[in-house]
């Protein structure tokens, strides 16, 4: 049986890109709404994400000081 390839990954950040480059003249004042609404939250997880690694990196500072 013959496997066929799979997709490549798309590299860190890629999905970012794309948002970044839609034409927002193609929606809606709602859809417009929802859009910010959603970016919002993944902006306020993407900064509970660094919180929890400077955190990480803050105690393994201390941790390993001399």
């Amino acid at each position: 049986m013959i496997e066929e390839p799979a997709e490549p990954r798309q590299a860190r950040g890629a999905a970012l890109v794309l948002v970044e480059r839609e034409d927002l003249e193609l929606f809606g004042v709602s859809e417009l709404s929802e859009r910010i609404e959603r970016l919002e939250a993944e902006a306020a997880r993407t900064r509970r994400a660094l919180d929890k690694k400077q955190s990480g990196k803050s105690a393994a500072d201390a941790l390993f000081k001399f």
